[in-house]
């Protein structure tokens, strides 16, 4: 159905873009622009742009561009009448009717959205002052909730009746069928009755904070521990993520997210501080999950029970993760603890420890001691162990961690280094095809846009040239045209003073300048946008010492492969080059450690 263009305008004068957008995409201000990673298509170098004082958002890498309704329409798939309609529900703007399909669909979600809230606030005025909430009222105490956590989470109680819930809702108006449809009710001989009961609530919020679903545990050891709402119109069972909708602002800036299982874990979690934590909504983790994931933190703290269910969980995230383009690290609880147990016995200095001993144990490391676990048990040969570990090697870690791995893992099984290396060495590289993208974050990476990053930074502050004109080699630009223009502001570095100087050292040489000029352009394609001359500064000393880690992994790299070409020979290695080797290995990790810290 057409819409009014007077409504229309009044839906996006009322909706801010930049906060409609930062429900779904973790954003940083670059200038006047917020920058993310795009939700339409999968990227590493963010080029999602949303400028909020002009209403529309462009992505300068799938070319998908709009104003808020459009954004609704690409995200949630559906037609512009409907994007619009949330849009002007989220604003209280009233619309003209609708076709009758539409009408249906979309008063079922609301419907469905009211009778959650209704019972939420039943489940929550039930714990709070319900004579028969009071054995939840000392379990929560028991677990160590504060009343604030308790409402900041809007935790509530099921009775333990059959018909609490269907007579609140049939007291203010709610359709047991829609309540059916939202998963608070079932239908059986005798009429509808309560689904939860005798349960400590939790309920799920979007991110734009509609309750779109609920667990309920047993305070006692009935089975099953929890009940969960399954799939329902407005909610996908394996897709969100629970507490993401107050996670993600803590995620943005902590620039990580931590993973727990369970609900009370998270909740646990949250009250110690650790206000960047999720959890996976009562399901296995999920492709869908990762992808969510990715959106708001590339870095994932996975923080799993410490049993076996929990390591194998672990194991199928890292693989979820990866794929996802995430970078994956362990952290690891003692065995018998859980995350709840330990922030409560063991407080959150103890937790932030185990958070900053996980860089440590990124995804890799985490695989091949799980590897390793598995031949040691299965009680082989010391040679059959080898090899077995050998193959995984191969198979699933990549290059650049099977080198830094291979000593810690002959170490753990009582095999020769050497003989270890050889097992490895033959299919290594060449062959290697793993499973996804890599697990860890490359060392000393260095994208296409780098070339045009330096220059950009340059050109707007072209006092920085002879400053970092020894620091940063002609041989990072990639690109002969962008090479060729560094190395004459190079040797004109004592002329620049402004932008105009950069200009004029080009003459007639207007393709230079069209490159130059094209730059500046305020809605380029950039991984960054310098928005004072320390921005400028910060990102050409990241690239300095990217090109310093690069130079140390490079030197590492030809010294490994001179040590297992003369473990493969029997010829000898030098002390002096066995130190140099192992310490390079050393300062790299440092490097890592510190780039990636969480502190």
């Amino acid at each position: 159905m057409k819409l009014e263009q007077s409504a229309i305008r009044e839906i996006l004068a009322r909706t801010d873009i930049g906060q409609l957008i930062g429900a779904y995409v973790q954003l940083r201000k670059r200038g006047n622009d917020l920058v993310g990673l795009c939700p339409f298509h999968a990227e590493n170098t963010p080029s999602f742009h949303v400028h909020p004082d002009r209403g529309f958002f462009k992505c300068f890498g799938c070319g998908q561009g709009g104003d808020a309704i459009k954004f609704v329409q690409l995200l949630e798939n559906v037609p512009f009448p409907e994007a619009a309609r949330v849009l002007a529900r989220r604003a209280a703007i009233p619309l003209a009717d609708e076709s009758p399909e539409a009408a249906r669909v979309r008063g079922e979600k609301e419907q469905i959205y009211a009778a959650n809230e209704l019972a939420a606030a039943f489940f929550q005025r039930t714990l709070r002052l319900g004579p028969e909430g009071a054995g939840a009222r000392a379990y929560v105490e028991r677990r160590g909730f504060s009343s604030a956590t308790v409402e900041a989470f809007k935790l509530g109680y099921a009775p333990p009746g059959w018909d609490g819930l269907v007579r609140e809702l049939t007291a203010n108006g709610v359709d047991l069928r829609i309540a059916a449809l939202a998963g608070l009710v079932k239908s059986g001989q005798h009429g509808f009755y309560d689904f939860y009961r005798a349960r400590l609530m939790i309920p799920t919020y979007s991110t734009t904070g509609e309750v779109v679903a609920f667990g309920g545990r047993a305070l006692d050891d009935s089975e099953p521990k929890y009940l969960n709402t399954t799939t329902t119109p407005v909610y996908t069972k394996g897709r969100g993520l629970y507490a993401l909708n107050v996670a993600r602002r803590a995620a943005a800036a902590r620039e990580a997210l931590v993973v727990v299982e369970g609900y009370l874990d998270c909740i646990a979690l949250h009250q110690a501080g650790f206000t960047n934590a999720v959890a996976s909504l009562g399901t296995a983790f999920t492709a869908e999950q990762a992808a969510e994931i990715r959106k708001y933190a590339e870095r994932v703290f996975l923080c799993f029970d410490a049993d076996a269910a929990g390591s194998a969980a672990t194991a199928k995230s890292i693989d979820l993760l990866g794929a996802a383009g995430c970078s994956t690290f362990i952290v690891g609880l003692p065995p018998g603890d859980d995350p709840d147990t330990f922030v409560r016995t063991q407080g959150a200095a103890a937790f932030q420890g185990l958070l900053d001993a996980a860089l440590e144990t990124y995804g890799s490391k985490f695989l091949v001691d799980a590897e390793i676990e598995r031949v040691l048990a299965s009680r082989v040969s010391p040679q059959q162990s080898a090899e077995r570990v050998a193959a995984y090697f191969r198979e699933h870690i990549p290059p650049a961690d099977a080198d830094r791995l291979q000593s810690h893992a002959a170490l753990r099984l009582g095999v020769d280094e050497n003989h270890f290396r050889r097992l490895v060495r033959p299919l290594a590289g060449t062959h290697f095809a793993p499973r996804g993208p890599s697990r860890h974050v490359a060392l000393a990476a260095e994208p296409p846009p780098l070339g045009r990053e330096i220059l950009a930074a340059l050109v707007d502050e072209p006092a920085l040239v002879a400053e970092y004109a020894e620091r940063i080699g002609p041989e990072v630009f990639r690109e002969a045209r962008y090479r060729d223009i560094y190395r004459t502001l190079c040797a004109r570095a004592a002329e620049l003073a402004t932008t105009a100087d950069v200009y004029a050292a080009f003459g007639e040489d207007r393709e230079a300048v069209e490159l130059l000029v094209a730059l500046q352009k305020p809605d380029r394609s950039s991984k960054v946008r310098f928005g004072d001359s320390s921005a400028r500064r910060a990102h050409l000393d990241r690239v300095v010492a990217g090109l310093a880690e690069g130079r140390l992994e490079r030197r590492w790299r030809e010294l490994d492969l001179k040590i297992d070409e003369a473990f493969a020979s029997g010829a000898a290695v030098s002390q002096e080059e066995r130190d140099e080797h192992r310490l390079l290995g050393e300062e790299i990790n440092q490097r890592r450690a510190k780039r990636l810290g969480t502190k």
